[in-house]
């Protein structure tokens, strides 16, 4: 189990590295002051409107990066840091976030499959680690620990995929986002550049999530394989 805890404590200071680099991007960008003086909300409202979309809400979410699309609901939950400012790092969000609300009303295949994938995930994720900690306690005595292991090993991998599919899902929402914020011509060169640097930080939270939960299945894929 040393390997675990070393990869562990390797992937929780790269985390923290990219968690703790996004917030002080977010915070230099969001001083970055817009010329077009909209918030964060309007730029949401002004980009759905743009792409044909009327039964979407942007509403207000406590917290500081808790920005995110709700299918379900059809609305756009903006963080209090996003919803009333006016500033680059605002824009860049509250386009990212309506990126999603675009992929959902057009179909976009991944966030299709992403959806799909949510209900066995959420199942997955909860009982994974336990599955797989209980399997290696009775490899030491029974045979029925290697398959307890395994099954273990197949509900994290599930969370595993879920972490991939969601790459494409997060950079297509940001793609749209900077090219619809450059052809409305709704930001400066320099306030584009800041929602692109903001938008590429956020990104690297998921990948940061994607190869470590890759580096921790792939640990325990190699206990099994040599379990004899």
């Amino acid at each position: 189990m040393i390997g675990y805890y070393i990869i562990a404590g390797v992937l929780f200071i790269v985390s923290m590295y990219v968690s703790n680099k996004l917030k002080s991007k977010f915070k230099k960008y969001s001083k970055v002051h817009l010329q077009n003086g909209m918030s964060g909300k309007e730029i949401a409202e002004r980009m759905l409107s743009d792409n044909g979309i009327h039964d979407v809400k942007v509403i207000s979410t406590p917290g500081m990066l808790t920005d995110h699309y709700n299918p379900q609901k059809k609305t756009i939950n903006l963080s209090e840091g996003v919803f009333t400012q006016r500033n680059a790092a605002a824009a860049a969000v509250a386009a990212h976030e309506t990126g999603h609300a675009i992929q959902h009303a057009q179909a976009y295949s991944w966030l299709q499959l992403r959806s799909q994938l949510v209900p066995v995930v959420s199942v997955a994720s909860r009982f994974s680690q336990w599955v797989i900690f209980g399997g290696l306690m009775l490899m030491m005595t029974t045979a029925m620990g290697s398959t307890i292991l395994l099954i273990g090993i197949i509900l994290y991998g599930m969370g595993t995929l879920f972490s991939f599919v969601t790459l494409p899902v997060e950079y297509d929402a940001s793609k749209r986002a900077l090219v619809w914020l450059e052809n409305e011509n709704m930001l400066s060169t320099q306030e584009h550049d800041a929602a692109e640097d903001s938008l590429k930080w956020a990104a690297r939270t998921y990948v940061v999530a994607a190869v470590g939960s890759l580096a921790t299945l792939l640990y325990f894929l190699s206990i099994y394989m040599g379990r004899d």
